[in-house]
């Protein structure tokens, strides 16, 4: 039995049916911060990460959406470059 990794950090970005948008922002609106458009990202403790997961399965469609979380150990071991129009401002930085 391996090691298990508790991920601190998480990033994720969607592709839904416009009927399912609403549902997976609110998902991901009550566990991250919204970054833009349809990434979202912050602090991720392992048992968030669980009822993250166990939320959108409820509303999303497997075999027509796409919602990929990307799990980090912590926010200090990436980099971010933003080219073009950024958006509104997040009020979060990352160390870089």
């Amino acid at each position: 039995m391996g090691k298990k990794i508790n991920y601190n950090y998480a990033f994720v970005f969607y592709d839904v049916g416009e009927k399912r948008v609403q549902k997976v922002f609110k998902v991901c609106k009550k566990y991250l911060s919204h970054f833009q458009k349809s990434v979202f990202r912050g602090e991720m403790s392992p048992s968030k990460l669980v009822m993250l997961r166990n939320d959108l399965k409820k509303v999303i469609d497997k075999d027509e959406d796409f919602v990929c979380i990307i799990k980090l150990m912590n926010d200090n071991v990436f980099g971010e470059e933003v080219i073009g129009n950024g958006g509104e401002e997040t009020g979060e930085s990352l160390i870089i």
